[in-house]
């Protein structure tokens, strides 16, 4: 893949990708989303295309996921707080309560 687009994704493409051009948290951010959907995970699927029948372009739905996924991660680097499945589930169910609404109002 010689660039991405988050508007035209591409499985295989994004899998065989060694890097991204921007190490920044916005990045890390795209490539763990990109890289669940690459992988099927439903939920991830199946909340992209919520979003995106709601109204969000694919970009902003990728930013709607990323924005649970920052907020989980926040969550597990506090101090006294341990990854377990069951952080992974609450993420997942994160996502199942993500609309476009809730997302745009904050």
């Amino acid at each position: 893949m010689d660039s991405y687009d988050p508007d035209a994704p591409g499985s295989s493409d994004w899998l065989e990708t060694d890097e991204v051009p921007n190490a920044q948290l916005h990045a890390v951010i795209h490539v763990v989303v990109e890289n669940q959907l690459a992988l099927g995970e439903t939920v991830v699927v199946d909340t992209l295309a919520r979003l995106q029948k709601e109204g969000l372009t694919r970009h902003d739905a990728l930013h709607a996921i990323g924005s649970v996924l920052a907020a989980d991660l926040y969550e597990l680097m506090q101090d006294g707080t341990k990854a377990t499945d069951g952080a992974y589930r609450g993420y997942l169910e994160g996502l199942q309560k993500l609309t476009a609404r809730n997302w745009r109002a904050g």
